[in-house]
């Protein structure tokens, strides 16, 4: 980090005050009645668990749930601070996220706004009389923030990362998931009912009451675009999502819709693009099929429920009660809205950092979050676990020297991204009004896509942030990037404070994690440059698929409740980055353990290596929903938190070694999973 960056952010701090950190190791809970070698998970969070009530306004709670709060309750404050001294809004971005999140909380305003922000959108919608005209409406719906059917991204393209390239992909579907719509069990019936019910109150809101036979027009609709759907385990085949073809070729492949009129409303401000990358061709063939002969007032009423559910959390009450109804109670179970400053700084930045103006939100938090020294301790725990990863590459028997040496140059080649960018976006054009909320999100949205246009001629980036700082996650970005947003670089994931063993079962786990996925069963099919390019040997890709089919099949037998099991093919890559990860940051460890002599000196009881895994099982503590559980099993890449600390501590030699755990202890597999 730039030297005067740091004194901007230092003086930010002083100006707001730093966050208190809470401890990094609670060791409290401690099961006196559970053995580590039966149940570590239980051992470590049972007694949590049990004692622990989910609030009315949580669907789950825990390690990664809590930090997430605090750091929203320190935004709120500075947000709060930002509005009551407007001379703290020093930068562009301070400005516009101070208006922003004014605008959200006045909920007077939205009241009084009602629909005129989005008001233009529908009657564009209404005025759909000839299919002619659908090609446009679609595009500009794309740039408005509203993915109906089409989703678009301005992206590096994956098989020469030096340029951007346009990307279309399947969306538009209001249930959860395709399988959803064909599905018959209880639990489908009861989602399937919910979503009717949500789209007859949004459209009701909005003056456009909808029939029963209009609502089961409108399902039979997203139904034949749910089969023309790619199930989400296919989706994570970097080849079969990869299909380039010019604009003629695609008008060839999928007839119907007017594909040259899309590209230039959508790419408005750019030259025509003379290549894309149809992510599910066949999907777009369908939707240029449904162009040509689904009923266009079916048209219109999908598009003009389409725009409702995008912007509903942002308009009255009847919009965003409805919302929460079926997107907050029926999908996850909650009992209540979660505090209406939590859903503002959602809305504003996105689960995942990734909304128009979400970085304005990093710049906040990061000067008050975020220090130097604990970016300086960060990349020495990022240097130690690649060091572990190379160890482990170097020492694969079942890998030729050919492929070995250019999985050594991905590593060496990976670029660590640490706690926040060095310049923060200056946001110019972009208008945002204190008491416009719902036009706020519309002004960026379309902001936004008049960027990604600018994009198309624009060689990439490497070094952008594309995710905001105080988001409470990790990623394998897509350039051979591991990125760490300064949001998750707290207690209890990391502390610069505590011992070495609880940061590297903690934020260690997740750097190690997120190298392996650069590795993993889709990661390993692109090169050093963050290219999709095949660098394997047939015989180590062979040896490669048969340890990853393993990983999919122990996962794949797991049943979190009855009758509803893990996904072994859609959460392979997360499973062994798990496996995997967990391993390379214990071996990182030993790194730093050897460095400051402390290999053998308990601290509370507890080895380094005990303490490694007590951390580790600390940062997966939750507690979640049935109705969350269900949904996260249906359409998560991610396994269960319980079996993120069962499945790769139990296939980890390291773990039985450091609580003594015995062969045929359930907490030693039989059959360890390796795969790197």
């Amino acid at each position: 980090m730039p030297r005067l960056l740091r004194h901007r952010l230092a003086a930010a701090a002083a100006l707001f005050g730093l966050a208190t950190a809470a401890p990094a190791l609670d060791l409290a809970g401690l099961s006196k009645t559970v053995s580590p070698c039966d149940d570590f998970y239980a051992f470590v969070n049972a007694n949590w668990e049990a004692a622990t009530e989910l609030p009315a306004s949580r669907a789950r709670i825990g390690s990664f749930e809590q930090l997430r709060q605090a750091n929203d309750a320190l935004l709120n404050q500075a947000l709060k601070a930002l509005a009551d001294q407007p001379a703290l809004q020093t930068t562009p971005g301070l400005k516009l996220i101070a208006a922003y999140y004014a605008s959200g909380m006045d909920e007077a305003a939205i009241e009084a706004r009602g629909l005129t922000a989005i008001a233009p959108l529908l009657n564009r919608i209404d005025a759909l009389q000839r299919r002619e005209d659908l090609p446009a409406l679609l595009a500009l719906l794309n740039r408005s923030g509203v993915a109906a059917p089409l989703g678009w991204a301005v992206q590096p393209d994956r098989k020469d990362t030096r340029r951007n390239v346009l990307g279309l992909s399947q969306s538009g579907l209001g249930l959860p998931d395709r399988d959803d719509y064909f599905r018959s069990d209880e639990r489908t019936r009861t989602v399937l009912a919910a979503y009717r019910r949500y789209a007859g109150a949004l459209l009701a809101a909005a003056g456009r009451p909808a029939t029963g036979g209009e609502l089961d027009a409108l399902h039979q609709f997203e139904t034949r675009l749910a089969g023309a759907t790619r199930p989400r385990a296919k989706l994570r085949d970097p080849n079969a999502n990869y299909n380039p073809m010019t604009p003629a070729e695609l008008a060839a492949a999928a007839p119907g819709l007017d594909w040259p009129a899309y590209l230039a409303v959508l790419t408005a401000g750019a030259k025509a693009p003379q290549r894309l990358i149809a992510g599910q061709p066949e999907f777009l063939a369908h939707v240029a099929q449904l162009a040509a002969d689904a009923p266009l007032p079916t048209w219109r009423q999908y598009l003009a429920l389409r725009v409702l559910d995008a912007a509903a959390p942002r308009l009255p009450k009847a919009f965003s009660t409805a919302s929460f109804e079926y997107r907050g109670k029926a999908l996850t179970g909650l009992q209540a809205p979660p505090p209406r400053n939590e859903e503002v700084i959602r809305q504003i930045g996105g689960n995942y950092g990734n909304e128009p103006v979400a970085l304005a939100l990093g710049e906040l938090f990061v000067a008050r979050a975020f220090s130097p020294e604990a970016q300086r301790r960060s990349l020495r725990l990022v240097e130690d676990i690649r060091g572990a990863m190379k160890a482990r590459i170097e020492r694969l028997d079942w890998m030729t020297p050919a492929t070995k040496a250019r999985a050594l140059d991905k590593l060496a080649r990976m670029q660590p991204m640490i706690g926040a960018p060095d310049q923060w976006p200056q946001y110019e054009g972009l208008q945002i009004s204190a008491t416009d909320y719902a036009g706020n999100w519309l002004r960026a949205a379309l902001w936004h896509s008049d960027r990604l246009a600018r994009d198309l001629d624009a060689p990439v980036e490497r070094g952008r942030w594309r995710t905001s700082p105080h988001i409470v996650n990790a990623f394998a970005g897509g350039l051979n990037q591991i990125i760490f947003p300064a949001g998750i670089l707290q207690p209890p994931f990391f502390d610069a404070r505590a011992d070495d063993a609880v940061n590297y079962g903690g934020i260690g786990m997740v750097i190690g994690h997120e190298i392996t996925h650069h590795f993993d069963d889709s990661g390993r099919n692109f090169d050093a440059g963050g290219s999709l390019a095949d660098w394997w040997t047939p015989a180590d890709a062979a040896g490669y698929q048969a340890r990853a089919d393993k990983v999919a099949e122990r996962y794949g037998a797991i049943s979190p409740l009855p009758g509803h099991t893990i996904n072994g093919r859609l959460t392979l890559g997360e499973n062994i980055s798990d496996v995997s990860g967990l391993a390379i940051a214990y071996e990182g460890l030993q790194q730093a353990l050897e460095r400051s002599g402390g290999a053998g000196k308990k601290l509370d009881g507890y080895t380094p290596a005990q303490r490694f895994f007590l951390s580790n099982a600390l940062v997966w503590r939750t507690k979640v929903r049935t109705e969350f559980l269900i949904n996260q099993l249906r359409t998560d890449s991610h396994s269960p938190a319980r079996y993120r600390v069962l499945t790769p501590m139990s296939n980890s030699p390291y773990f039985a070694q450091a609580f003594s755990c015995k062969p045929g202890s359930a907490m030693v597999a039989a059959d360890p999973l390796t795969v790197w």
